[in-house]
């Protein structure tokens, strides 16, 4: 009876490990939750108390001012504010230039989506939709591609080459990679960048410029902190200047992020841990499977030539005749006579 448990629990392994897993992932996301809630909600609580108690002495000050038409005024501003339209400056810049237009573009297909800055019109809105359905497979397309010739050059070609060289095993020299360059991504496109955006914006410290690039680069995109909203009106063309180098620093960002995720999930260890949640059996007949249908793809391309046999090459060439050239497949010559 033993026997047969054990040979149960081990043939289910896959399935119970992908259970816990289940269970660790929810019980991550409750534990992320309360945390949240304990941190944040006493704040919010006394934001409210502050944001009420100024209410009540705008409207003691101003007796002439009814708490209805305040509150009116209060909804039409903070409409307008999700809108990107605000009404503290009379100045208040243009939310639709090209430029932004442009940062706008590349927040939507990178899916980090601000919200700082949303389209206003019905046309805009259905345009959106159209525009997002083929430019987000467009953007990962692409993403991929560009992430795939940086993994040759960055991962690929170095675990092949420098374990051989240095009498390592490649299990170990591809943790150690990852782990630098984890750490040299990191240094590059949070730290510095961080360290930069303290100088450029006005109220942001270390820790709201690192928040900015972290949300901006793993595209959460909560849209709280949005680099070039709080530069005056008078220095426009310095502003223009600035989305489009923020535009490219998100994307070339994003790739160093995709090429980082990629170059961990192919470390061996990785590769081990994942099929800890598989069945062998099934793994093993979808990559059979896989196989075969390479396969038939491959012996369909192969079946519209025939390549003759190497004594047939040499027959011909001892008989003082040109080499035959490539005949058709038997069943195809009568279908296109």
């Amino acid at each position: 009876m033993e026997g047969v448990c054990a040979h149960f629990v081990e043939r289910q392994r896959p399935a119970l490990n992908f259970a816990l897993l289940v269970v660790a992932y929810v019980a991550y996301l409750l534990v992320g939750a309360a945390i949240f809630s304990a941190v944040e909600l006493p704040y919010e609580v006394r934001l409210r108390g502050e944001l009420e108690a100024s209410r009540r002495d705008f409207l003691a000050n101003n007796t002439c001012v009814s708490d209805a038409s305040l509150r009116e005024l209060l909804v039409r501003a903070l409409e307008a504010n999700n809108y990107g339209v605000s009404v503290v400056s009379k100045r208040s810049r243009r939310n639709w230039d090209f430029m932004s237009s442009l940062f706008f573009t590349s927040t939507v297909l990178t899916t980090t989506g601000y919200g700082h800055t949303v389209p206003l019109s019905d046309e805009g809105k259905a345009f959106c939709i159209l525009y997002s359905i083929l430019g987000i497979p467009l953007t990962i397309f692409f993403l991929s591609a560009v992430v795939q010739r940086i993994m040759a050059v960055v991962t690929r070609r170095p675990i092949a080459y420098f374990p051989s060289r240095w009498a390592v095993s490649k299990a170990k020299f591809a943790a150690v990679h990852a782990a630098v360059l984890t750490v040299a991504v990191a240094f590059a496109i949070f730290v510095v960048p961080a360290w930069i955006f303290i100088s450029l914006e006005q109220d942001w410290n270390f820790l709201e410029s690192f928040y900015f690039c972290f949300i901006s680069l793993t595209t959460i995109g909560l849209g709280d902190y949005v680099p070039g909203e709080s530069h005056s009106t008078e220095d426009d063309s310095y502003r223009q200047f600035y989305k489009l180098v923020i535009t490219l620093y998100l994307l070339l960002g994003l790739v160093c992020v995709l090429v980082l995720m990629e170059t961990c999930a192919e470390l061996p260890q990785m590769k081990r841990l994942r099929q800890r949640f598989y069945r062998d059996d099934l793994m093993r007949e979808l990559d059979a499977e896989t196989a075969n249908i390479i396969e038939r793809e491959h012996s369909a391309d192969a079946s519209d030539r025939v390549l003759p046999s190497v004594s047939q090459l040499a027959d011909t060439v001892r008989g003082g005749g040109r080499a035959a050239p490539y005949t058709l497949a038997s069943g195809l010559d009568g279908k296109l006579n």
